[in-house]
């Protein structure tokens, strides 16, 4: 990456052991309180309900009152489709910028940055569903689990920022992503059983995707190369392949290119050690029958 210097891993933050205020730039609930009320002053301006905005930009009204609250961070088309409803006339799409500001918290902007621009990616997560995996129910169970504890508003705006993430997904041209999950994440239910059986299905849905495969790592298995933890690899159309590894509330990301080819790999073993992907989907189909 530009700017950084070839021998130094770059810290991307962690949180405070006090909270998760600080992950988040100052200013950044005045920004989200302001884009609100303006959503809400033309909305009523027009004479519409949340209900009504919400059907006329294929969100919910839920969805338009945490936007209009501050609760929620909208994303482009939120404020594109609202403007044009409300007849704003690009007043409400101005406010983009802003927003694309505050969306994700400090501790993970680079990293977001980095996977809008992936051509490919490759993942091993060991401990729960990788990040780009998760269903917004199963993301706000773990920030539950958070200890200190973490506010309501906090929970909302980080899985607002994760979930925004996976646009990986969807965007143009498809990224090459590659997941290794442990078997325990699949097995273990965290948030609840029914909230573990969206994840699965979800889990299912991404895997069938052509760019996407997705592996399940056997607990049995005698020798195994991802003792280290989680990691990633990621590959953008700009600049140079990059590693990124999580360890407690602490995550680095990785330019130097000697470290780079070890992480690269130690996933070819962890990919060779792993079910294929067919095999991957049938475990997964298998572990959701029996959720």
């Amino acid at each position: 990456m530009a700017g950084t210097e070839p021998n130094q891993e770059r810290d991307v933050g962690a949180a405070a052991d006090d909270g998760a205020g600080q992950d988040w730039d100052e200013g950044a609930s005045e920004v989200l309180e302001i884009v609100g009320r303006q959503v809400r002053r033309w909305r009523e301006r027009a004479g519409l309900t949340q209900a009504e905005l919400g059907a006329a930009i294929g969100y919910t009204e839920h969805q338009v009152s945490a936007v209009e609250r501050g609760r929620r961070i909208p994303k482009a088309v939120f404020l594109e489709r609202a403007d044009e409803a409300v007849g704003a006339q690009g007043l409400l799409e101005e406010f983009r910028e802003d927003v694309e500001r505050v969306r994700y918290p400090r501790k993970v902007r680079d990293l977001a940055k980095l996977e809008a621009d992936a051509a490919a990616m490759d993942a091993y997560a060991c401990h729960h569903m990788h990040g780009l995996l998760q269903t917004p129910a199963y993301a706000e169970a773990l920030y539950r689990m958070r200890r200190p504890l973490l506010d309501e508003d906090t929970i909302e705006r980080y899985v607002a920022a994760r979930v925004s993430r996976a646009d990986v997904f969807q965007k143009p041209p498809a990224p090459i992503l590659s997941f290794v999950q442990e078997e325990v994440t699949l097995l273990r239910p965290l948030g609840g059983r029914m909230v573990m059986r969206g994840q699965l299905e979800h889990l299912l849905n991404l895997g069938r995707l052509r760019n996407v495969e997705i592996q399940v790592m056997p607990t049995k298995r005698e020798d195994h190369a991802g003792i280290g933890g989680s990691f990633r690899l990621i590959d953008p159309y700009h600049g140079p392949k990059v590693g990124f590894i999580e360890m407690q509330r602490y995550s680095r990301v990785i330019p130097e290119r000697n470290e780079v080819r070890r992480l690269e790999t130690q996933y070819g073993i962890i990919r060779a050690q792993a079910l294929t992907p067919q095999e991957s989907l049938a475990f997964i189909e298998k572990v959701l029958g029996e959720t």
